[in-house]
């Protein structure tokens, strides 16, 4: 029998067989308490009541039509988390609730900054950062203006949650000097201390990951616990109504959507954009360009990415796929589809799932947000 040839693998491609010969990998796991259970074990920093401590309001402004709120609280390690809530002014009554996670992006020197237009004027690079992935705007404020308050929080290692670059390796500092000045990691409008910093957060990611396993946890069960916290502090306001939080978010924020579908079980419905697809179909050129978010240490032994995202079904999931998404592969994304669309059919509920396949690159344009937002204000009556 021919061994497939992984190109990122080459003459060792041979060691997916093997590795296949030794346990069982992609089992499917059904939804249910037991998916669930090992979720959470696999994750890890799923224990205890996570609220936030110390909570503040430092700030409020009025954008136009809306009221934004600056507010931060710690988790109860580093330093404080910084968020931003926006809703509609003079709103009545308690509002439906969104978690807005924001993307990875290789952009750890910002968070919530990403995807939400806070009392100030935003600097060139993030306005060039909108275009890139967000069709030119903050999406956190328009989809406030759909009836919703949205809470937007940097999570760890992003934004106020960031590592202190003189803690990170030095030999990284050296290798980005020695990149040329179209890299991707030059962006003509970033600054060059924030270009730096993003560069060098990327190779430290891999050293947190090592510290997330000799701590007995893993990067994805670190923000996830992160992400709760943040929906636990939502349901605390008595602007939002807590029997109703939703989440979405595109790419890294995509995964952090599918975590927090996956381990809060007052989550009322998820939307993950450009971060979804089966893991086999991944193994040849896409596994390097992922976030460790993506892949919790173990969790192939269990079960696939979709069968994690599924766990609580039928509880509501919109997944938006871009077909020509250079991080993941057609097959990948489709296989994750069927996958998703046969465990919500399985539970009796195949209408609680809808998949959409968009064309282009990797993104979250304007029409795939408006039939994001029509699908939440659905799914939350309004």
């Amino acid at each position: 029998m021919t061994q497939p040839l992984y190109q990122d693998l080459g003459v060792f491609s041979d060691w997916v067989s093997e590795a296949q010969r030794q346990h069982p990998l992609y089992p499917a796991a059904e939804p249910g308490p037991e998916t669930q259970r090992r979720v959470r074990e696999v994750l890890g920093f799923a224990g205890g009541a996570e609220m936030p401590l110390d909570v503040r309001i430092d700030g409020t402004w009025e954008p136009d039509g809306l009221t934004g709120e600056s507010i931060s609280w710690s988790v109860g390690y580093g330093p404080r988390t910084e968020a931003w809530l926006i809703k509609p002014a003079g709103a009545p009554g308690p509002l439906p609730g969104i978690v807005a996670l924001h993307d990875h992006g290789g952009f750890k020197w910002s968070g919530k900054e990403k995807i939400a237009l806070g009392p100030d004027d935003p600097p060139p690079h993030l306005v060039g950062y909108w275009g890139w992935l967000y069709a030119g705007r903050a999406y956190v404020n328009a989809l406030a203006r759909e009836g919703f308050a949205v809470l937007a929080h940097d999570t760890f290692l992003w934004g106020s949650r960031r590592f202190e670059q003189q803690v990170m390796p030095p030999w990284a500092s050296d290798a980005l000097a020695g990149l040329p000045d179209d890299s991707p990691w030059r962006g003509s409008d970033t600054p060059d201390a924030i270009a730096r910093y993003n560069f060098v957060a990327a190779q430290h990611e891999h050293v947190i990951e090592k510290y997330c396993h000799g701590l007995g946890t893993t990067l994805a069960g670190v923000v996830s616990h992160e992400d709760r916290i943040a929906v636990n502090y939502l349901r605390t306001r008595r602007d939002v109504n807590a029997d109703w939080i939703g989440c979405i978010g595109l790419s890294g924020g995509g995964a952090r959507s599918t975590l927090l579908q996956a381990t809060h079980d007052r989550i009322r419905a998820a939307v993950v954009v450009g971060m979804m697809a089966s893991y086999e179909h991944l193994l040849d050129r896409h596994i390097m360009p992922h976030t460790w978010m993506f892949f919790p240490a173990g969790w192939s032994r269990f079960g696939d990415w979709p069968d994690l995202a599924a766990c609580r079904a039928p509880s509501p999931l919109l997944v938006q796929y871009n077909r020509h998404d250079e991080l993941f592969s057609l097959e990948a994304m489709e296989s994750a589809d069927q996958r998703l669309a046969a465990h919500y059919a399985h539970t009796g509920h195949a209408e609680a799932y809808r998949g959409e396949f968009y064309p282009g690159p990797h993104k979250f344009d304007l029409e795939m947000q408006a039939a994001a937002f029509a699908w939440l204000r659905q799914q939350a009556g309004i």
